[in-house]
């Protein structure tokens, strides 16, 4: 069997050029990650966070770590196989030249990619995919890019796998079952999905051609490793939503697709796959915040949730997410929010809300790196303009199934 070099991919020509963005994203998260550990460092040993806090954190932390890392890893190595794009190209054969059953296979597609790979994966992956596919059928990629941001945000409150803040309230709550987890916030997540989707349409499908020209299918350069990953991502949903802990069948999808790797395209198995520089940001703001709580901070919070209205809470989770960050917010949010509904539209405000500012969600700016890498500019303002529209409507129609 001949042995494959280089990634299985690595003819597309977006490869590269989101490689370097990637890089440069990483090494800016890698720094804020850096910085937060020698605060939380010297928390710890001025004694604000004591040593049994810290173990309380790092044992409530490695399993929600180690899902990301593995789910991470078999995103990554998944599309260097090329599966994103065949199944991208599967769908635009699907439309038969229809720009608009293509507009709703791609929101489908952008919603289950969130909902059993996570937000990060919808924003960083998906995104070059569905843009490479709009320009080879001469459609404008910038309302399709929108479209990954935007369900990478709304649609990341289906499973406790589609968002490390679910992952966090789903250990606090106890409400570690999918399905558990979908009664309660199913029908917010659902709302969700169609109030963005239903602005998204409705600003950008009329831009659109109504028809447009087909393409020729993708190159695929190792039809095995595509083969193992399609069969390796086929098992591993329906394996996170049985009700085991997600990070021991991620794990194991990581380690067989690392192996295929190693075996056909041993030198894309580099150390960028494993995401250092997310690590280091996460536990280093784990610390700190905890630290933060031990100064006093669940005084100031308790005030901006309220004790009751479920309303205030997701309120305060939208604003939050926007000034600062959604996993700072939720981190800094969740004691005061409590249990039950208040935690859930706490999720509501930091998952669906953060699409007001650049800064709002990790997602948000992986892409907008994304998308420079690929040459689709981008301007905040117009970036704005449409959260303005879509996070608050949104938040507040996924909050009504929580109030009633």
């Amino acid at each position: 069997m001949p042995r494959h070099e280089g990634c299985a991919a690595s003819g597309v020509p977006w490869r590269e050029s989101t490689a370097a963005a990637r890089n440069d994203g990483a090494v800016r998260l890698g720094l804020a990650g850096g910085a937060l550990c020698v605060i939380g460092g010297v928390a710890v040993l001025a004694g604000v966070l004591p040593p049994s806090e810290l173990a309380t954190i790092a044992e409530r932390v490695w399993p929600v770590l180690l899902f990301v890392v593995a789910a991470t890893i078999v995103a990554e190595l998944a599309a260097a196989a090329g599966l994103f794009d065949l199944v991208a190209e599967r769908l635009a054969r699907a439309a038969r030249g229809r720009t608009w059953l293509l507009w709703l296979l791609v929101l489908g597609l952008a919603t289950v990619t969130t909902a059993f790979l996570s937000l990060d994966t919808t924003a960083v992956l998906l995104t070059p995919v569905v843009v490479t596919m709009a320009r080879q059928h001469r459609l404008d990629p910038l309302p399709f890019a929108f479209v990954t941001v935007v369900l990478a945000n709304t649609a990341s409150l289906v499973l406790p796998v589609s968002n490390l803040t679910n992952l966090l309230a789903a250990e606090r709550a106890g409400v570690t079952d999918p399905w558990r987890f979908l009664t309660l916030l199913g029908p917010s997540a659902a709302i969700a999905i169609v109030v963005s989707a239903v602005v998204l349409t409705v600003v950008f499908l009329p831009r659109l051609p109504r028809r447009h020209e087909p393409a020729a299918p993708p190159e695929v350069s190792d039809p095995v490793l595509l083969r193992v990953a399609g069969v390796v991502v086929a098992v591993l949903l329906p394996l996170l939503v049985i009700g085991i802990a997600p990070w021991i069948p991620a794990l194991a999808a990581a380690a067989v697709l690392g192996a295929a790797f190693l075996w056909r395209a041993p030198r894309a198995i580099r150390p960028t796959v494993v995401p250092w520089s997310l690590l280091l940001f996460a536990g280093g703001l784990f610390v700190v915040v905890g630290a933060a709580e031990q100064l006093g901070l669940g005084v100031l919070t308790a005030a901006l949730v309220g004790h009751e209205s479920v309303w205030q809470v997701a309120g305060a989770g939208l604003v939050a997410a926007n000034a600062v960050n959604n996993l700072p917010a939720f981190l800094a949010l969740e004691s005061a929010a409590g249990g039950g509904e208040r935690l859930a539209a706490l999720l509501v405000g930091v998952n669906a809300g953060p699409l007001l500012t650049p800064w709002a969600s990790l997602a948000t700016l992986l892409w907008f790196g994304r998308l420079k890498a690929m040459g689709v500019e981008v301007r905040w303002t117009r970036f704005v303009v449409l959260g303005l529209v879509v996070a608050p409507l949104t938040v507040a129609a996924a909050v009504l199934p929580l109030a009633l």
